[in-house]
């Protein structure tokens, strides 16, 4: 059978069928550069998004590491400055109290000067503070380097969940706003290998090396301020609608999703300007029923992550352990090692699980898991102490607790304050949230001692245990699920907008998750 010839416009003449699959060749060809392209799209947008959350939190390499080398710079200093036991609390929790200051002054702060720029002002603030504390001649003297130091912490620590919050597509925002609480465990880890490294100087120079070390971290911010953006959704606020526009558009893998992003934000930012909206502290202190639940479930949860003794376990490991029958603190510090390598591991499980998972199953293993670690933990240091058997086991149960600690309550309670709140209330209500964690931890660590010569060490975890068994009651009771949600669509949930079906997400939201989820 002859195929009819068509004659192109030189003269030429080819086999239909021919032309046909040139056509179908070339619409192949077009389709596949179209996918490579957006491929091309997605992962340029996958890496930038992630760096901007890496360099967006390193100033909580800062608390991280502050927490772990005072458990045993405290040793040293001790013996140095000849500080009390009195003094000894007072330094070590007072940075927690002072943070709430700096917390409370990076909600206006962010709101005024942007994101960006704060977290340059809290490595500015904290570097300052590190390089007085390291050269302090006494307790005096270390306590002011204390104050700066802990209101830079206090300003890098809540600013950097809402900006990461704010920049992350809904897929991924849990994953990348846990990494705050990733670097907090890697400070950690690096402030208990710095204790190990230089513990064999002598007592004059070791610890100041210790503190010394921490300024490291925060020079890298410099850096990071000329890669990362600021925050699309400040933007929009200032009316810097086309800046805004530029960010969703690196930091979404489509178009059409940054454009639908920038709208949703662009209607929040309008109930902002247009209606009659009170002052952002008015609003907080008389808030309406919806905010009301947003500041119960965001200010309890900070609450809870610290009066469940989380920074009594960090800050005085040594001391638990020494309590356990350790007692050369060479082998001290070694162990308080394995409980940040611990700490650290755990963290990771939890970041790759958030999104998958959920917010709220991670956070009833957890609570679930320290209440069980802390119980036994208080039996162990009661019952068996000063033995072969006791060491094994207050070891395993501490580093049980900091695991548990960090699959949910850890990140969790920073991915829930950075989400829960509307944009206009978002950065002086997750400071608000911050300032209720700082007050419980600096409470925590500041009598941790005294509690527990009146009660023992065993007797102290045992009230932790029966704390932690409340927030247990108390994420089943208020803590909604909010993977999957935009931050828009989560301020319609608590406003009641969005049919909540036992925490499951909407149909639309969940075929838009599972569709992203298999890309991401």
């Amino acid at each position: 059978m002859t195929l009819p010839a068509v004659e192109n416009d030189g003269g030429s003449v080819f086999p239909a069928d021919s032309i046909g699959n040139k056509r179908n060749k070339y619409q192949r060809m077009d389709s596949d550069a179209e996918e490579t392209r957006e491929d091309n799209h997605r992962s340029r947008s996958r890496k930038y998004v992630m760096a901007c959350a890496f360099f967006a939190s390193l100033n909580n390499v800062l608390l991280g590491y502050d927490v772990g080398v005072m458990s045993g710079a405290v040793l040293f200093i001790q013996q140095d400055l000849n500080i009390t036991e009195v003094q000894t609390e007072v330094l070590i929790g007072s940075l927690s109290i002072i943070s709430l200051f700096g917390s409370l002054a990076g909600g206006r702060t962010s709101d005024s000067i942007g994101r960006k720029w704060t977290m340059a002002l809290a490595a500015l603030v904290f570097q300052t503070g590190a390089a007085v504390m390291a050269v302090a001649p006494s307790f005096e003297v270390l306590m002011i380097g204390r104050t700066f130091a802990g209101i830079g912490i206090g300003l890098g620590v809540m600013i950097a969940p809402v900006y990461i919050a704010e920049i992350s597509p809904t897929v991924a925002r849990g994953f990348l706003t846990s990494f705050p609480e990733i670097f907090i465990n890697l400070g950690i880890l690096l402030g208990y290998v710095s204790n190990y490294a230089f513990s064999g100087l002598s007592v004059h120079i070791s610890w100041r090396i210790m503190l010394a070390v921490g300024i490291l971290p925060s020079v890298f911010i410099g850096f990071a301020l000329c890669v990362i953006p600021e925050s699309p959704r400040w933007l929009v606020l200032k009316g810097q609608v086309d800046k805004a526009r530029e960010v969703l558009m690196k930091t979404n893998e489509r178009d059409d999703e940054a454009e639908e992003r920038l709208a949703e934000i662009q209607l929040a930012a309008a109930k902002t300007e247009g209606g009659e909206e009170r002052p952002v502290w008015r609003e907080l202190l008389s808030p309406s029923p919806a905010v009301r639940k947003m500041l119960i479930v965001g200010f309890g949860i900070q609450c809870f992550q610290q009066i469940t003794g989380i920074d009594a376990t960090v800050y005085y490991s040594p001391e638990i352990l020494k309590e356990a029958g350790i007692q050369d603190e060479t082998k001290l510090l070694a162990a308080t090692v394995a409980v940040g390598i611990t700490k650290t591991l755990f963290i990771l499980f939890a970041t790759f699980m958030i999104d998958s998972v959920g917010r709220k199953p991670l956070l009833y293993v957890s609570t679930v898991g320290m209440t069980l670690c802390l119980f036994s933990l208080s039996f162990t240091l009661t019952f068996l102490g000063q033995g072969t058997l006791g060491i094994a086991l207050a070891l395993l149960f501490v580093c049980g607790n900091v695991a548990f600690f960090s699959i949910g309550m850890g990140p969790v309670c920073w991915v829930l304050t950075s989400e829960i709140f509307p944009l206009r209330l978002r950065a002086q209500a997750s400071a608000l949230g911050a300032v209720g964690n700082r007050v419980c931890s600096g409470i925590v660590a500041m009598s941790f001692l005294s509690v527990s010569r009146a009660i023992t060490v065993g007797g102290t975890f045992f009230v932790f245990s029966l704390v932690s068994a409340l927030s247990v009651v108390f994420v089943y009771m208020l803590v909604p699920e909010t993977s999957g949600k935009s931050l828009e669509q989560i301020e319609l949930m608590f406003q009641g907008g969005v049919e909540r079906k036992g925490g499951e997400v909407e149909l639309g939201d969940a075929e838009r998750l599972v569709r992203k989820d298999q890309e991401f």
